[in-house]
């Protein structure tokens, strides 16, 4: 056997080998003519062209490959894409292929042929090590592998990076689940399930092009700063033309302005307001009064009430999941244009299809249905609800007195005067997919699901009514108060009740010493959550300080490699990054890539930071509208910490956090 001097120097040669066939790939993307057919086909043409080379963009912190397989008569090393020579043969094989499936899974009792695996270490782009596994004989270091250990605790600034070189085989399983199947996966913290999420979607994409390419997959974050902090792990695997999108912009129909307590909130998040809103729009349908008259050259065609009544009927009583508010207008008159086209029939005639579209633009029909199945503007509509007692009573019967009046906006009186709240625009979206449907996707993947509300896992649902779904979250970390609670009414209400519910509990990112006090406040925020165990203790975990020596502990932390998160109140969150600033720090918010960010409690959820200065506990309960509330944004925050955790506090620690 080659030794293990002999094995790096074959190992790099085989790594410039890749580095160069990788180059020579983009090289002849970059050559793609365009022989000038039309501008179509340049358009298009280009498009395919900018897609090719973006996914073949070389990464400087990505090598070629990470590991290797070997079987009996062949080899193939594993990376980030497929790289092929001028033969067109592999020379590194896309992690997503199913041959790479056994460097993941293969253990010694399933070696699903592989004879020996082997992992490599890299140090600033040189293959440095390499670490091998004779599955044949029985090895397999799982997590004891020191390779994979120090790639999964490698320090990281800015935005999070993929983890294809350090999958485990729970998480292999869901990353590979088939485009059919809807999964819920609640993952403890360092569990990894939004890379599982984000690694899912990249798997669908490479297994299924044709299906996703079409209609897409959408990747939904609970705010920008998770975006921002996400945006990079699809294109470095690459993949492109994701729509990556908070709620707040998918629901975006209107500017939000407005604030409401949050009792308001609660009661626009519940799934009633579903009825309501389907109350409102069906109550504009009026009865017809009479008879269309349609005028075919010098012959009139009349189409009489009871008829009519009938096609309107027909038409309310089609309104549902796979009909629209404006495809049932149009619907409507074609009917009517159908029976005006039997009355020539049995007169003898032979209209045309022609003939019969233009009966239904006629004059006459227009303004039938207009008068009877009217154009509805999703805004105007909620502002009527909102403002016109008796309608609303009309709607909202199953509402108590008290919950209409809530709604009540008095001294409104049109839609341009409404000021709208985050949750109003939940609605106008629900109206709007009511009216006109909702861009569709074949694929939606949404983390920090726990804290959707029933109105917001539906506007999620109507986008992917025919596609599957992959639902990110923790029970334990819902911070809202309008959240289900359950995994099971979440998917009811995103229109997924079948989707299988799978838990991830172990945790490879965040040190068994921080987990393990986190984990003391589940009894309260979260009984029926099983505590998170951690693969890894961290060096100096978990340690406190006084309030006056925040400075100072951020300075000690510059010291050591990666990234720092200083986590505080929501209110403190300006004056605290003065503060840092002013001492002669380099900081910034939670979506710059500085080193050090200051972080919202608010907007710490998805966050990692290899360290976490956690300022004050005390004050991040108190901050939120009740206890429960509070301890669970606590437990969000402790449990952002990579490496080490800082508690910096004056204050006595909530009484929860310290039982033993």
């Amino acid at each position: 056997m080659t030794s293990g001097r002999g094995v790096l120097i074959e190992e790099r040669e085989h790594l410039k080998v890749a580095e160069s066939c990788l180059a020579q790939m983009r090289e002849d993307a970059d050559r793609i003519a365009d022989y000038g057919v039309d501008a179509l086909a340049s358009e298009t043409l280009g498009k395919l062209r900018a897609e090719r080379l973006a996914a073949l963009a070389a990464d400087p912190d990505a090598p070629a490959f990470f590991g290797r397989t070997d079987r009996d008569n062949e080899s193939f090393h594993i990376g980030r894409r497929h790289v092929r020579d001028t033969a067109g043969d592999p020379v590194v094989i896309d992690w997503r292929a199913p041959i790479s499936r056994a460097f993941y899974r293969a253990t010694p009792v399933d070696r699903m042929g592989v004879r020996l695996r082997r992992r490599f270490g890299f140090s600033r782009g040189v293959l440095s090590s390499y670490e091998d596994e004779r599955l044949d004989l029985g090895e397999d270091l799982g997590l004891a592998s020191n390779l994979l250990r120090e790639e999964i605790e490698r320090p990281r600034v800015g935005p999070m990076r993929d983890i294809v070189a350090t999958i485990q085989p729970d998480q292999d399983e869901l990353v590979r689940a088939d485009l059919d199947t809807s999964l819920c996966i609640q993952g403890a913290p360092g569990t990894g399930k939004t890379a599982v999420g984000l690694h899912r979607a990249a798997y669908l994409l490479y297994t299924y092009p044709e299906r996703l390419r079409r209609s897409g997959v959408l990747v939904v974050g609970p705010n920008d700063a998770f975006l921002h902090y996400i945006a990079q792990v699809l294109p470095a695997l690459g993949e492109g033309g994701i729509r990556q999108t908070t709620v707040e912009e998918l629901v975006g129909h209107v500017p939000v302005s407005a604030s409401e307590s949050s009792a308001v909130a609660v009661l626009k998040g519940d799934a009633r307001m579903a009825d309501v809103l389907r109350r409102a729009v069906l109550a504009q349908v009026v009865k017809p009064t009479g008879d269309v008259l349609a005028i075919v050259a010098t012959k009139r065609y009349r189409v009489p009430e009871h008829r009519l009544r009938r096609y309107v009927d027909d038409a309310r009583r089609s309104l549902g999941p796979d009909l629209r508010w404006s495809v049932a207008r149009e619907r409507l008159r074609a009917q009517i244009a159908e029976d005006v086209r039997r009355q020539r029939e049995d007169a003898g005639g032979a209209p045309s299809d022609a003939e019969t579209a233009r009966v239904a633009r006629s004059k006459a029909v227009r303004d039938f249905v207009d008068a009877v199945w009217p154009v509805l503007d999703a805004r105007a509509l909620l502002a009527r609800l909102f403002t016109d007692a008796d309608f609303l009573r009309r709607c909202a019967s199953d509402l108590t007195d008290v919950e209409r009046a809530g709604l009540l906006r008095p001294g409104v009186r049109t839609h341009r005067q409404m000021k709208w709240s985050a949750a109003d625009a939940v609605l106008i979206d629900e109206l709007v997919g009511i009216i006109d449907g909702a861009e569709l996707f074949v694929h939606v993947v949404a983390d920090e699901a726990q804290d959707l509300s029933a109105m917001q896992c539906r506007a999620l649902g109507r986008r992917c009514r025919l596609g599957s779904v992959t639902i990110l979250g923790d029970l334990a970390q819902a911070t809202t108060p309008w959240a289900p609670g359950s995994w099971r009414e979440t998917l009811r209400h995103l229109g997924q009740p079948r989707a299988a519910i799978r838990p991830l509990t172990t945790g490879y990112r965040v040190p068994g010493e921080v987990l393990e006090v986190a984990n003391r406040l589940l009894p309260t925020i979260a009984p029926d959550v099983p505590p998170a165990s951690s693969v890894r203790a961290g060096h100096d975990a978990l340690r406190g300080a006084a309030r006056a020596q925040l400075l100072s502990t951020v300075l000690e932390l510059l010291r050591i490699e990666g990234s720092i998160g200083v986590i505080v109140a929501d209110h403190r969150a300006s004056v605290t990054l003065d503060e840092i600033v002013r001492g002669g720090i380099d900081a910034g918010g939670p979506d710059s890539d500085r080193r050090v960010s200051v972080v919202p409690a608010s907007a710490a959820k998805g966050l990692e930071f290899d360290s976490v200065v956690l300022v004050e506990p005390a004050d991040i309960v108190a901050a939120e509208p009740d206890r429960l509330a509070g301890l669970r944004r606590l437990y969000v925050v402790l449990t952002r910490a990579v490496s080490r955790l800082v508690i910096v506090r004056d204050e006595p620690l909530p009484p929860e956090l310290t039982a033993a």
